[in-house]
């Protein structure tokens, strides 16, 4: 069910079990490394929140919501919490299998072919707070990233992106490693923009308890 409420973004949907949001550009999805509980709970990210909202307003209420994945920061679009820990480890257990995710990306450069698969093994390398691929499997978790050309303008290709894993910056280094950085960013050889040209367009997924199928959209103009 939709429900309209007093949350600085969109509810797209909520039931006992689980919430899904339209995260806006520029909201943390949790904490970052801060130090102490109380940093970590006023924290603006859309964890906290939710947490608020959950409470309604209870200070010393024990109801909370639950981690199940991450977009980045200046990542948009479509992000499902849990409201219990029974429903978070359902999916994070087994996320790649339970879940189908959608991205919508503009690209620097135009792609020659209409579609295409890109695949990797990436590490989260510590000294430079990127990740990257690595040769070697040992040292990397394989990451598969398809993706379909939608349009082309000013330089730019506009493509439709599914993840076959969720692995950090995923889409943002297999698309800057080919050539084609994102449009806005810089952290990946991307030109300076307005904002990352990245959003989390759909995400379906069979409820652990209904067993409905169900799919969010969030549209989104990139450009």
């Amino acid at each position: 069910m939709k429900t309209k409420n007093y949350l600085p973004f969109e509810l797209i949907y909520e039931d006992r079990d689980l919430l899904v949001i339209n995260k806006p550009v520029g909201l943390l999805t949790t904490h970052t490394r801060v130090v102490g509980r109380l940093a970590r709970e006023t924290q603006v990210t859309a964890e906290n929140i939710l947490n608020d909202y959950v409470r309604k307003g209870q200070l010393k209420s024990s109801k909370r919501v639950y981690l199940v994945h991450r977009l980045d920061r200046e990542t948009s679009g479509v992000m499902m919490f849990a409201k219990s820990e029974k429903v978070m480890n359902h999916f994070r257990d087994n996320w790649n299998e339970l879940t189908e995710k959608t991205y919508l990306a503009r690209v620097e450069g135009v792609l020659d072919e209409e579609s295409g698969v890109i695949e990797s093994y990436l590490r989260d390398d510590p000294k430079t707070m990127k990740v990257k691929s690595v040769s070697d499997a040992r040292f990397g978790k394989f990451a598969r990233t398809e993706w379909r050309k939608l349009s082309v303008k000013d330089g730019t290709t506009l493509v439709e992106v599914k993840l076959k894993s969720g692995r950090k910056n995923q889409i943002r280094v297999h698309f800057s490693e080919a050539g084609y950085p994102i449009v806005g960013d810089v952290k990946y050889g991307g030109m300076k923009a307005s904002r990352l040209y990245l959003h989390s367009l759909s995400l379906s997924f069979v409820h652990p308890f209904t067993r409905e199928s169900l799919t969010f959209t969030a549209p989104a103009s990139l450009g």
